[in-house]
């Protein structure tokens, strides 16, 4: 890992996830780009870089950015600032490409509806574009993450991500514990059912990561959203991991706007992978 990505709005949402970032790259040796996204009207965006009033905005974030970056917690962390003209929230993943990064780090208040950058709208729209993966803090966290539980439905398309993802756990050194949400209805699957999918989705998988199908908790609840937040706190997880399909939510049973809910509603760090 060397380049982590996390978007500033001076809140103390961005704080949170900064703190986050700084300790994730102290263990790996990473740098930080810090982005702050200025949304300017169309007017100053014109003539932002020859307008008093763009100049204005400019000198005012690069300051607000010096003080906000004085923190005894980034020492000895190398940080990188820019400040872009985004206004939507979707354009951070081309922030990402830019500078190869292996990690978008974003503080979110989920969809409480206080009136910051970062409202659960924002987040999710990082969330369904990101090529990268996306780690989202909610609260203050010292992030002694040592035990996570990632979610998936063992379907063929879920191959890459799920390689993916546990190539990042096991970079951050984080115990990985493998989920399956049986709800009700149409998606319920027999234990032997489920078994056959794992073992027919191991047959593809890296060499590496091969599992058997008693390496996955089956774990029965009245909704996928319920089934994950239940099981992480019954086994004391420390993060959620769970892939995420672009706008169709998550593969398969994770349908609808359920990777959006699990993002807004987790109060542990939910960490993302774009399938």
């Amino acid at each position: 890992m060397k380049t982590i990505i996390v978007p500033i709005d001076f809140s103390k949402y961005s704080e949170n996830a900064l703190k986050v970032a700084a300790k994730i790259a102290k263990k790996q040796s990473a740098e930080i780009v810090v982005v702050h996204m200025m949304g300017l009207t169309e007017a100053n965006l014109v003539t932002e870089n020859n307008s008093m009033e763009g100049m204005f905005y400019i000198k005012l974030t690069k300051k607000r950015f010096e003080e906000f970056l004085d923190k005894d917690y980034l020492k000895d962390v190398t940080i990188h600032q820019t400040v872009k003209n985004y206004k939507v929230f979707s354009e951070l993943d081309d922030v990402a490409k830019e500078h190869d990064a292996s990690l978008i780090v974003m503080g979110s208040h989920g969809s409480s509806g206080i009136q910051e950058v970062f409202v659960g709208s924002n987040t999710e729209k990082v969330v369904r574009t990101a090529t990268v993966p996306v780690l989202v803090i909610k609260e203050e966290s010292d992030f002694a993450a040592s035990k996570a539980i990632f979610a998936c439905d063992f379907r063929h398309e879920s191959l890459d991500v799920f390689n993916k993802a546990i190539r990042f756990f096991d970079t951050l050194e984080i115990q990985t514990t493998l989920l399956y949400i049986n709800p009700p209805g149409e998606n319920y699957r027999s234990d032997s059912q489920i078994e056959k999918r794992i073992e027919d989705f191991n047959v593809d998988l890296n060499v590496d990561n091969k599992i058997l199908p008693e390496d996955v908790i089956i774990y029965n609840d009245f909704s996928v959203e319920a089934g994950v937040f239940n099981f992480a706190k019954k086994v004391n997880a420390d993060i959620i991991g769970i892939p995420t399909h672009g706008r169709r939510g998550l593969a398969h049973f994770f349908s609808g706007s359920i990777s959006e809910d699990i993002v807004n509603h987790s109060e542990l760090p939910v960490l993302t992978f774009k399938m």
